[in-house]
């Protein structure tokens, strides 16, 4: 066989943490959008060596091993690693045929009684050709303990035949919707050569749950949401969620078009982070479909640390509009489902949400008309990467939603510090995306003050 071109082209990266163990990701691909080999490669598997240290320099390498890179997986390699120290700082790389990849660093979660602060990011929609992915190198500079993605890592979408402004900043890679597994495969390539993503990905471990346009804009369970065969969308739902996990560092693989993605992390006493899918299980009016949601329910009932965290893609609170009908791919669209859940809401219930491309931030109470109905908990909602805003009458929805307390348009992403005492969070936004440099700044800080938002930064 040939000598292989540099195959590192995708980054590396890690994620789902355990207080012993974390999974090391990357991707062989030296012509990362060859037409016909995946990546470029031959049709065999590869043996990738990979080390993990205790330092940067790796002077101290306190495990190594091989992996195989499978062609059927399009050589993509998750290394499970265990027997690792808790809340430890540790670096990686991985190396084959003479090449050696960049570094990543990772940390493991805390041990079960730890009480020590939890760091985190959470950013959501991240569309390549509205334009650069400065925010998630700005998060990457804040090297955070864990970050979570909340959907729509790639957009399915092509190009459209005539692009609005700012709609169609930097080129994809076909102008052709994604439909089959060597066109998502192909787009996540697109996506991963970028540097600012792969520098967030080598910054620290992500805890990734997906949303829509991962498989297709507005999907619903088994439908497609365009009237089309529900047989034929499960077959390019199998793709796409097969492509997903080659390409992020997933503990479970998908089986044909399922992909398990609700899953319980926890950060010692601190942090109980609960991560549901609200997309591949929606059934008529219901959101999770019944085992996910009997799921969540034990586990907000079973949850001892301070901050019970319900991480999943799309806005859950009440969000009334003047002019039109409440969202109906949203939770607006499944009161009873939000009912059940609000029903076994816990102190310190903290919902994260993203989708909708826009900051928000607001109270969930017993009575969304009442100000003075009980505190359930709070919710974080995060704006878009690079997704372009759509146009909203900020000021007519505060009015109309006093238990909504902050909006804002710009792109960017929620910076967290939660401890035994207190949870911060941060709206960090850019003020362009469609040129690479846009500084950094905080639009708003809210805490968490007996399950309510309280502003920090005014």
């Amino acid at each position: 066989m040939a000598k292989l071109g540099y195959p590192f082209t995708l980054g590396v990266a890690s994620g789902e943490p355990l207080p012993d163990g974390v999974i090391l990701w990357t991707r062989l691909a030296p012509e990362p959008l060859h037409p016909t080999r995946p990546g470029g490669m031959p049709n065999q598997a590869m043996a990738v060596q990979w080390q993990l240290a205790e330092d940067e320099a790796f002077a101290r390498v306190v495990q190594s091993g091989t992996a195989s890179a499978q062609p059927d997986w399009a050589h993509s390699v998750h290394v499970r690693v265990t027997g690792l120290r808790p809340a430890t700082e540790y670096f990686y790389r991985f190396s084959i045929d003479g090449h050696s990849s960049q570094v990543g660093r990772t940390k493991t979660a805390p041990d079960p009684a730890s009480t020590a602060p939890v760091r985190f990011g959470v950013v959501s929609c991240q569309r390549y050709e509205h334009g650069f992915f400065t925010a998630l190198r700005h998060l990457a500079d804040e090297r955070p303990d864990v970050i979570l993605h909340l959907g729509d890592y790639i957009y399915e979408y092509g190009k459209p035949a005539h692009p609005k402004a700012g709609r169609y900043v930097r080129p994809l890679e076909s102008e052709a919707e994604c439909r089959t597994l060597g066109d998502y495969r192909n787009r996540y390539a697109r996506y991963h050569m970028d540097a600012d993503l792969q520098a967030a990905h080598a910054a620290a471990p992500w805890i990734a749950m997906p949303d829509d346009h991962e498989v297709r804009d507005n999907y619903s369970g088994a439908l497609p949401g365009d009237g089309t065969s529900p047989a034929a969308f499960l077959k390019r739902r199998a793709a796409a969620f097969k492509a997903y996990y080659e390409h992020l560092p997933l503990r479970v693989r998908p089986s044909g078009p399922s992909l398990q993605n609700h899953r319980w992390r926890p950060y010692g006493r601190v942090v109980d982070f609960v991560l549901v899918d609200a997309r591949q299980h929606r059934e008529g009016r219901d959101m999770l479909g019944p085992e996910q949601e009997q799921w969540l329910a034990a586990r907000l009932k079973g949850a001892t640390a301070r901050w019970k965290v319900l991480a999943q893609a799309v806005f859950f609170a009440q969000r009334k509009f003047p002019l039109e009908p409440p969202s109906t791919d949203a939770w607006d669209g499944f009161p009873e489902s939000r009912a059940r859940v609000l029903a076994e809401a816990p102190d310190g219930l903290v919902v994260l949400s993203g989708d909708v491309h826009n900051g928000w931030a607001c109270d969930l109470r017993a009575d969304w008309a009442d100000p003075a109905s009980k505190a359930l908990g709070v919710e974080f909602v995060g704006t878009s990467v690079t997704s372009m805003p759509p146009m909203t009458d900020a000021t007519a929805i505060l009015a109309l939603n006093p238990h909504i307390a902050f909006f804002d348009h710009r792109r960017g992403y929620l910076s967290c510090t939660a401890s035994m005492d207190d949870f911060q969070t941060d709206y960090r936004v850019v003020d362009f995306v469609d040129r690479p440099g846009a500084p950094v700044s905080t639009a708003a800080g809210f805490r968490v003050k007996g399950n309510k938002l309280q502003r920090t930064d005014l």
